[in-house]
């Protein structure tokens, strides 16, 4: 019995051991990542245009200096963010084939018109 005990403890501490590892290299995938940055405020986009490499997986970091809210949105891409004044915020895009997708602020539509060219 105690053998059978000895054995069900060294699963245990094993599966717990590798889930620890995964989480462990999580953190490192995520900032293998390359980093895109955008910048809202007083209803424009700084840049309007984002070059993303293509059929690479990234991240979007969003940050709303307005007065305002400002609402990140993308119709084609099916991504959409609100941010409250001040607020910095990310979005993972998936590999994107070469071309160009639309995106905009949803509040400020009239001067706030972009585009994510993946090369």
């Amino acid at each position: 019995m105690s053998l059978a005990l000895n054995c069900h403890a060294i699963r245990t501490l094993g599966t717990v051991v590798t889930a620890g590892m995964l989480l462990l290299a999580a953190p490192a995938f995520a900032n293998d990542m390359p980093t895109i940055h955008l910048l809202m405020k007083d209803g424009r986009l700084y840049p309007e245009v984002l070059e993303v490499p293509a059929n690479t997986r990234f991240r979007l970091t969003v940050k709303n200096e307005g007065p305002g809210a400002a609402e990140f949105e993308s119709l084609e891409l099916r991504k959409e963010l609100v941010l409250a004044p001040g607020v910095s915020r990310n979005l993972v895009f998936n590999p994107m084939k070469p071309g160009t997708y639309k995106f905009f602020d949803e509040f400020h539509q009239a001067t706030a018109q972009g585009k994510i060219v993946a090369k």
